[in-house]
């Protein structure tokens, strides 16, 4: 019998430096979100310094996007069959050296080469991260807390990147938003190293599905850049269609290739499970609200207010905040005394609330009066909710599919981030060009066109904000609809075993 199936009967003690293991792969967790906010600060720096044209400064970004996005599933599967330990290590090591080519960029080209990079480990480093801590943490008490801990970083750490990226750009030089990443991926790579022992028996050592791994990636890869290319050619553009075309094609036959190999690169177990199934597509659409609001409130706060890059990152510690203590303090509480639909639907609709506020938005709008409590619910209502859906996410699944499982919570991340970024963008977009179309001639003096032009901006986000209002309901709808699993701490629900009886699921210990 393995380890994993004793502890199950409570035989075996569960890891002693569990702990301090959380500690490095929540160092990790902060290292990978915190990049995809940083440089976005850092980027008009490094598009002046390095002479990239307005046309290809988004590669600084979509080139990550594409390869972490596209890579995902593939990266949770190289961990369940190399062993996670291993597979974040390397994600580490080969991060931090993809990091520090970045900071020593001399061309575009070199820019958007160690951005790939930095996606190829990430997709490598994220789901192992998660993984490892689905195999190590057993109790049903501690994997709350553990995962609402690892909750608020994923939370939060973009808000903290909006910070250090303003103090680095701003003090320092746009270089160090990619030379602080190698310190952080030393010490987490040297401490998982010596500290963390992945539990045995949860390799998965059958042989690599590659029609699944081409599919996959090509799939996720086209749908990215799809989304990508609305943003910016507009969605009726005939490369944006054709890259949707191509997106549903190959997502198709990955499904039906899945469905009919013997070793599966997602098997089909792991998103048909309605819990499971619930939990990624309510977290990608949390997701799509929530990334095109950051990006607004960011534009706000520096060109209709003035702030400076530090003081617009230090506007939005209270969502960190409020973050923290919904994930650490009301979802690590609840989490074992009710089921997590009643945390994750209360938690997008108080989200919801705090959007709601958002969509009130106006030049003269005061940051204490409005933006202040929109963040703070925003902040409690996702850390609410975030936290039961990341255990939840990987909680009852077989060892050898905790890899792709939790690679299936990144890959909803990211297209959710994509498509938000893309979609409300585009309705923000068209919503201040009719307003300003509508307004303009009506300003005689060139302050009064600045005015207009400023209001037809505000006006334009209140508008894509009122749409992520509704998919933050949806959200809530969702997670209430199919996460029917009960408390974790009352044992194994037996919807989370449908269909994989006779496996040895990843214990979670009744108390």
């Amino acid at each position: 019998m393995s380890s994993s199936a004793r502890s199950v009967n409570g035989a075996s003690a569960p890891d002693a430096n569990r702990w301090r293991a959380l500690v490095f792969i929540a160092l990790a967790q902060l290292m990978v979100v915190l990049d995809a906010t940083i440089v976005n600060i850092a980027l008009p720096s490094a598009q002046q310094d390095l002479g990239i044209s307005d046309g290809n400064r988004q590669w600084v970004v979509t080139a990550y996007a594409l390869a972490f996005g596209g890579l995902l599933l593939f990266g949770g599967r190289i961990a369940d069959l190399w062993g996670r330990k291993r597979a974040f290590v390397i994600g580490l090591t080969g991060f931090a050296a993809a990091s520090a080519l970045g900071g020593a960029a001399q061309s575009g080209a070199m820019m958007f080469g160690a951005r790939a990079l930095q996606g190829v480990f990430g997709a490598l480093l994220a789901p192992a991260a998660l993984s490892l801590l689905a195999v190590m943490f057993t109790d049903a008490k501690e994997r709350a807390k553990a995962f609402g801990i690892y909750g608020a970083i994923a939370g939060g750490g973009g808000a903290v990147g909006l910070i250090l990226g303003g103090f680095l750009t701003e003090y320092l030089d746009w270089r160090w938003t990619f030379f602080v990443n190698v310190p952080f991926a030393i010490v987490a790579a040297a401490g998982a190293y010596f500290v963390i022992r992945e539990p045995e028996g949860g390799r998965n050592r059958s042989p690599l599905d590659i029609p699944g791994v081409i599919l996959s990636t090509l799939g996720l890869v086209s749908l990215v850049y799809g989304f990508t290319r609305a943003e910016s050619d507009g969605w009726g553009d005939s490369v944006t269609i054709g890259l949707f075309i191509a997106a549903a094609v190959l997502l198709v036959s990955f499904v039906v290739t899945e469905a009919r190999v013997k070793a599966p690169l997602l098997p089909l177990r792991v998103v048909t499970d309605r819990n499971r199934g619930g939990i990624y597509l309510s977290l990608g659409l949390a997701i799509i609200a929530m990334f095109g609001t950051f990006l607004f409130l960011t534009y706000y706060l520096q060109v209709v207010k003035g702030y400076s890059p530090v003081k617009t990152g230090f506007a939005f510690l209270p969502m960190v905040a409020g973050m923290i203590t919904g994930s650490t303090q009301i979802g690590t509480r609840l989490m074992t005394r009710v089921p997590a639909r009643l945390l994750m639907g209360p938690g997008f609709l108080v989200a919801g609330v705090g959007m709601f506020l958002f969509a009130q938005l106006e030049i003269g709008s005061s940051y204490t009066t409005l933006v202040l409590p929109a963040l703070l619910l925003l902040g409690l209502g996702m850390g609410t909710a975030f936290m039961p859906a990341m255990s939840l996410a990987t909680h009852g699944v077989q060892p050898r599919d905790a890899g792709v499982a939790s690679a299936m919570v990144n890959t909803s991340q990211q297209v959710g981030g994509a498509i938000g970024t893309a979609l409300l963008n585009t309705i923000a977009s068209s919503a201040t060009t009719s307003y300003i179309k509508d307004h303009i001639a009506t300003a005689a003096t060139k302050p009064q066109q600045q005015l207009v032009q400023l209001q037809g901006m505000v006006h334009g986000y209140a508008s894509a904000i009122w749409v992520a209002v509704g998919i933050l309901v949806l959200a809530a709808l969702v997670a209430v609809t199919f996460v029917n699993a009960g408390r974790p701490g009352a044992g194994e629900s037996s919807a989370m075993m449908d269909g994989i009886e006779g496996e040895v699921p990843v214990p979670v210990v009744a108390h």
